[in-house]
């Protein structure tokens, strides 16, 4: 439980134990509601609560951190001790001196308070004992999710500047076809891919961005493709984006779109790409023709680390199918961005 939540608890803990202890006798009990008992009730109550913290405080951390037996047994003893040794300094010296009565008789001594309080000490200490339990392991959940979501955070990073090399490689091997070959369609190039690692550079270090920024980049990746194809007219692109400020992590889309450039076959052939965003869920769709004898052609690198962010970011919420025949291949994405 969260730190706040002990609070509230132990409120309510106390407020349901004092009308318990001291109002309720005052009201069903006729006997109970004369100055001495009513005042023997405020020190019986007030020493459960400093017993309580006492033992919340003090005792049961340092039992946890040792873990041994017979500090335990121990703690357990001068939980009952602190009890007894409260309610005595209280009943049977405050109490002469400031309203002239004792709770027993002049003659009773500490040891046998503390005979007498092991039953009602043992109800704070139980109760003082598991309200620790339930924050320790609060404590002990949320770090466990800080651990987590850092461990996450660090992989995905790592995921993240994988897909990066990879897009340069592909495009620098583009660029320098069309330098061989002295293209006109070399510099264009050169100024797409230049403006392509800015925008990258500037957003992969961002866990999430705009859902448009991503639709950006996979148009300008297309772009800078179309300049080696012969017919670029044959790449066919929907898009009916209706939440263009919906988020979603960089570069999910961009490994898909790369390999269908990789291992497609554009020779007289192109691809089909559908994005839309219906319900606030992203549904993209990606279909081409394969190369000849290509083997494996949806297993990369960037294609595994799509699927394990995929299943870090969109846990239950996302639906990846990935389909391939002898000739083509297809993606289908689904991920809710709600």
């Amino acid at each position: 439980m969260k730190k706040k939540q002990i609070i509230w608890l132990q409120i309510i803990y106390w407020s349901l134990n004092f009308f318990g202890t001291v109002i309720t006798p005052l009201y069903f009990f006729d006997r109970e509601n004369d100055l001495q008992s009513t005042v023997l009730r405020i020190t019986f109550f007030l020493a459960g609560i400093i017993t309580f913290y006492i033992c919340y405080l003090v005792i049961i951390p340092k039992v946890f951190r040792q873990e041994k037996v017979y500090t335990v047994i121990l703690s357990f003893f001068l939980s009952i001790l602190c009890f007894a040794t409260v309610r005595y300094l209280m009943e049977e010296v405050l109490l002469p001196v400031t309203f002239g009565f004792r709770n027993y008789n002049q003659e009773t001594g500490l040891l046998y308070y503390f005979f007498d309080n092991i039953y009602y000490g043992c109800i704070n200490v139980f109760i003082a004992g598991i309200m620790w339990l339930l924050e320790k392991f609060g404590v002990i959940e949320t770090e466990r999710q800080k651990l987590e979501q850092e461990r996450n955070e660090a992989k995905i990073q790592a995921l993240k500047t994988q897909i990066n090399p990879h897009f340069i490689f592909n495009t620098l091997n583009n660029i320098y076809s069309l330098v061989y070959q002295n293209s006109e369609k070399a510099l264009p190039a050169i100024e797409e891919l230049s403006q392509l690692l800015r925008y990258s550079t500037k957003d992969l270090e961002k866990n999430f961005i705009p859902l448009e920024k991503e639709i950006g980049y996979l148009e300008s990746l297309i772009e800078l493709e179309k300049l080696r194809l012969k017919n670029p007219e044959l790449l066919m692109i929907e898009k009916k984006i209706n939440h263009p400020k919906l988020n979603i992590s960089p570069m999910l889309l961009v490994p898909f779109v790369e390999n269908a450039f990789k291992h497609g076959d554009f020779s007289g052939k192109g691809f089909t790409m559908k994005i839309s965003d219906d319900n606030q869920t992203l549904n993209f769709h990606l279909q081409n023709f394969k190369k000849q004898r290509s083997k494996d052609s949806l297993s990369g690198i960037g294609i595994g680390n799509v699927k394990k962010r995929l299943e870090i970011l969109y846990p239950k919420k996302h639906e990846l199918n990935i389909v391939e025949t002898e000739t083509e291949f297809s993606v289908d994405l689904k991920i809710d961005l709600k």
